[in-house]
């Protein structure tokens, strides 16, 4: 068993979730916003895009962590 976190399901998981759960969670925030240029909606795709990528790459993180301490992993 490894002693630190698993890197590359970490990044893998965090790409596949980012997709499953980021791109809706994106597309349903944008509607509460005017967005009228193409250059305000890429801003606004790449702001909330990097928020919601750390969050789950947190959250995707602090799993491995508590899987592996509790052996699960």
């Amino acid at each position: 068993m490894a002693s630190g976190p698993d890197y590359a399901w970490i990044l893998q998981t965090t790409f596949v979730l980012s997709i499953l759960l980021g791109a809706p969670l994106i597309a349903i925030a944008s509607l509460a916003s005017e967005l009228p240029t193409w250059e305000a909606r890429s801003t606004f795709a790449i702001q909330a895009g990097a928020m919601v990528w750390v969050a789950i790459s947190i959250g995707t993180l602090a799993y491995d962590w508590w899987a592996r301490r509790s052996g699960g992993a």
